[in-house]
């Protein structure tokens, strides 16, 4: 099942490796818009340049992309309702914000305001973290705490939101068709 894009903002969550990329590109993919990525993730090592370059031949062509690991808004800001942008991951780009030690209140808050202003009908990937024991270091607990607070705020913002599990779609709210 794939839902068709009935909602300006689709929220898609689930654990690594569950397939959410994958079923979002094709809501993405099933909406006939112009298509754009916007890409939070930045390149440290060979292994993070190998999942890009999978997921650059998953996703196929057709697609305008736009890398922005901190800054959202100037792309959000920039498209138009002719267009479905898939916002791929918030995990990646709270773990940039936290790197960078911004304030997170700050950063979730004006990428809320963007995410409310942008014309583009948008499809946001986020990990859920909080399925597993309590991390033994404190920045990882940390970082836990601030995706939970994170999908939590996105989730209520959406109009559809779906949990994918080993690939398998499960709508939480709004309707799929």
């Amino acid at each position: 099942m794939v839902i068709k894009v009935l909602s300006k903002v689709t929220f898609i969550l689930g654990g690594a490796a569950s397939g959410k990329s994958a079923y979002a590109e094709k809501i993405c993919l099933n909406s006939h818009k112009d298509r754009v990525y916007l890409a939070t993730s930045q390149v440290f090592d060979d292994e993070m340049r190998a999942k890009i370059g999978r997921h650059l031949v998953q996703r196929g062509s057709g697609w305008t992309t736009h890398e922005a690991p901190m800054d959202l808004a100037p792309v959000l800001d920039s498209l138009h309702s002719d267009q479905i942008c898939l916002l791929d991951c918030a995990t990646m780009w709270l773990s940039n914000q936290m790197l960078a030690e911004t304030d997170l209140e700050a950063a979730q808050d004006a990428l809320m305001a963007a995410l409310a202003r942008c014309a583009a009908t948008v499809v946001i990937v986020s990990n859920e973290v909080g399925h597993g024991i309590v991390p033994d270091n404190a920045l990882a607990r940390q970082f836990r705490e601030a995706q939970g607070r994170l999908n939590i705020t996105l989730a209520s913002s959406a109009d559809t939101v779906v949990q994918v599990t080993a690939g398998l779609p499960h709508v939480l709210k709004g309707t799929a068709i």
